[in-house]
């Protein structure tokens, strides 16, 4: 079993904002991810301010943004289906020395004068790589760690971590800039990462493998797909980040063009800048458990976006850097507060066996957006001005994060995913090593109730397609109105005994739900075919 827990470990309901830090396992590995999160800012930061000497176009700069988080969008899902195929911590160690391989090619193209633009926005990508391949296994470790009433804490504090990050990251990063350049950036974060790799060989996690062997990885990616789109919980929860990333994006896009345009701009009011809004953000994750109490979660999330186009239309519109500060601080506060809900919810309406994979699309989901949004607000400020492209992703954020409130009523929807191994696996003499699998349940079904057992069966649809069929109909004998067959279709033996691992306590429910209408005096009859080709 995976390490959760020890002797020192708090009770599962002490609900302090630093319980989970109180368990060894996550402390450690909380320490790794902060470090690994300060080398993210002091590449992110020593990248976008190199690009403003390269070439110093509000394209090119913004560029950077998209750069480091398209990787994520384009290889987001493929980590997730490794991170739960493989051994999660040896998949974490092997990113941390991917991203320390690349600050060194990084330092060392500073270090000989042969960077260009073009390289930059090459070599940031590669390091997006490793943070696209990391972020999936980190996020699907977590829920290991710590009890269930916890993970919203722990999850805060990885908002803390990402928060305090931004604050050191950049601070570093401007000091060693302005004392002795740009390639010692790169040479810390190599030696960082390498600290972080080492530091999660120490984890002694045992990692446990299927009785029915790893799944297929185009598999594994196809059943990740299909989980979220029959999720109505986290289409919703995947709409609302992107709409709210995809506006956000501009002020963090832009803000070195903002830092500089700022009177006595310079790297280090780049720096206070983006130490300010990690400010507000580490106040408001220390606070989170207070702030979710004010309000129902729909109006929290309208309220965080709200609060970002403010503070955006301040920074726009600031003389100087003490209006631009505590503007920035608000921005923090409203993106951690929002980020936390919806990570929550995402979480919350995953199972441990997708996990990786869902939360992965989740970070596409941000990252996608985040990196259009950065080069369409940046080709904004080419057309126009930089504050006329804040004032628009400003104006435009809150209409659109009320319009997905209302476009996704998802509010209400509460779904019981504890496992339960109640059903009764199929055995065969002589399993098909090859070959798709058909299951066909035949109902007896009172005609009079019909129209209410088919509107039930589009539930066991969803749950069919859930567990990773891979395709599912209903049909009803026109000879016999009553008669009611379901079929199913597995990719593989092995495929079919998967889903009976994934089934949960409301699969349980909507079982019996249907039982309920079926009117045969023997329960329904179940047959499994093999399809021949």
């Amino acid at each position: 079993m995976p390490e959760q827990a020890s002797a020192v470990a708090p009770a599962a309901d002490d609900l302090s904002p630093l319980a989970p830090l109180r368990r060894p396992v996550f402390r450690m590995l909380w320490f790794t991810w902060l470090a690994a999160n300060i080398t993210m800012w002091m590449n992110d930061v020593a990248s976008a301010w190199l690009m403003t000497s390269l070439a110093p176009s509000p394209l090119w700069v913004a560029l950077v943004q998209s750069a480091s988080t398209l990787p994520v969008f384009l290889l987001g899902l493929p980590s997730g289906a490794l991170a739960d195929i493989l051994d999660r911590r040896r998949f974490l160690m092997v990113t941390q020395f991917w991203v320390a391989g690349i600050a060194t090619v990084v330092c060392l193209a500073v270090a000989l004068e042969m960077m260009s633009a073009p390289l930059l926005l090459a070599l940031t990508f590669a390091n997006g790589v490793g943070l696209a391949m990391r972020w999936p296994v980190f996020a699907a470790i977590v829920p290991e760690l710590v009890p269930r009433q916890q993970l919203p804490l722990a999850l805060a504090l990885n908002g803390v971590s990402m928060n305090i990050s931004r604050i050191v990251g950049p601070l570093l990063a401007g000091a060693i800039i302005a004392a002795a350049g740009s390639a010692w950036v790169f040479a810390l974060n190599a030696v960082l990462s390498v600290v972080a790799g080492f530091t999660i060989m120490r984890w002694r996690r045992v990692h446990q493998e299927s009785p029915l062997g790893r799944e297929r990885f185009t598999s594994a990616m196809r059943v990740g797909v299909q989980y979220v789109r029959q999720s109505r919980r986290l289409r919703g929860v995947f709409a609302r980040i992107a709409v709210f990333f995809f506006h956000s994006t501009a002020l963090l896009a832009l803000l070195p063009l903002v830092a500089r345009g700022l009177p006595g701009g310079s790297a280090g009011t780049f720096t206070v800048l983006l130490a300010s809004m990690g400010g507000g953000a580490i106040v408001a994750a220390l606070s989170i458990a207070r702030i979710r109490r004010l309000m129902p979660v729909q109006r929290l999330l309208l309220a965080g976006a709200a609060l970002q186009s403010v503070a955006v239309l301040a920074v726009a519109l600031a003389p100087n850097v003490y209006v631009a500060v505590p503007a920035m601080f608000c921005a923090g506060v409203a993106w951690i507060t929002v980020a936390n809900t919806l990570t929550v919810a995402a979480q919350m309406a995953l199972p441990d066996w997708v996990r990786a994979r869902g939360m992965s699309i989740y970070q596409m989901s941000i990252m996608g957006s985040t990196a259009a949004g950065a080069a369409l607000w940046g080709q904004v400020a080419t057309w126009t001005s930089i504050d006329r492209s804040l004032l628009v992703s400003a104006l435009t954020g809150t209409v659109l994060m009320a319009l997905a409130q209302r476009l996704f009523a998802d509010r209400g929807i509460e779904e019981d995913l504890t496992p339960a191994r109640v059903f009764k696996v199929p055995h065969a003499e002589a399993p098909p090593r090859t070959g798709r699998i058909q299951v066909q349940i035949e109902y007896r079904i009172d005609p009079a109730r019909m129209d209410e057992f088919m509107e039930l069966m589009q539930e066991s649809r969803r749950s069919r397609m859930s567990q990773g069929a891979l395709d599912w109909q209903v049909m009803r004998d026109v000879h016999e109105p009553g008669r009611v067959v379901e079929t199913v279709t597995d990719e593989s033996w092995t495929e079919h005994l998967r889903r009976f691992d994934r089934v949960t306590a409301d699969d349980v429910r909507l079982r019996d739900r249907k039982l309920a209408f079926h009117i045969g005096v023997a329960p329904p009859v179940v047959s499994r075919f093999l399809i021949e080709r």
